[in-house]
């Protein structure tokens, strides 16, 4: 059978669950705060950009370092065979492009 408590111990009992209640209340008021939902999207959508960004950043320094070894060997030198054709594709295209768009003019 539980202890009868003091009127005293009640009252401590009281004070104590009010001062948890007004805290979780404050608590309550910070989080709906339109300020705090603000802050808290923005803060969201950083986040996000950076991972984003991050991975992107990945993915195209990963892009770059593989074409970079199709042109480039290991000591440093460029593989001509490899770059004076893709040049000389370059050169028709734009070559192409460029007769192109002289013709759409006249």
């Amino acid at each position: 059978m539980p202890e009868a408590r003091t009127p005293a111990q009640i009252e401590a009992e009281i004070t104590r669950r009010r001062q948890e209640l007004a805290a979780t209340l404050d608590e309550i008021a910070v989080r709906v705060h339109p300020k705090t939902i603000v802050g808290d999207a923005k803060a969201r959508a950083a986040a996000a950009v950076d991972r984003t960004a991050g991975r992107t950043y990945v993915a195209v320094n990963r892009a770059v370092t593989d074409v970079r070894a199709q042109f480039v060997s290991a000591d440093g030198s460029p593989r001509l065979e490899r770059i004076v054709p893709v040049a000389l594709v370059t050169i028709a295209v734009v070559g192409l492009l460029a007769t192109s768009a002289r013709r759409r003019r006249s």
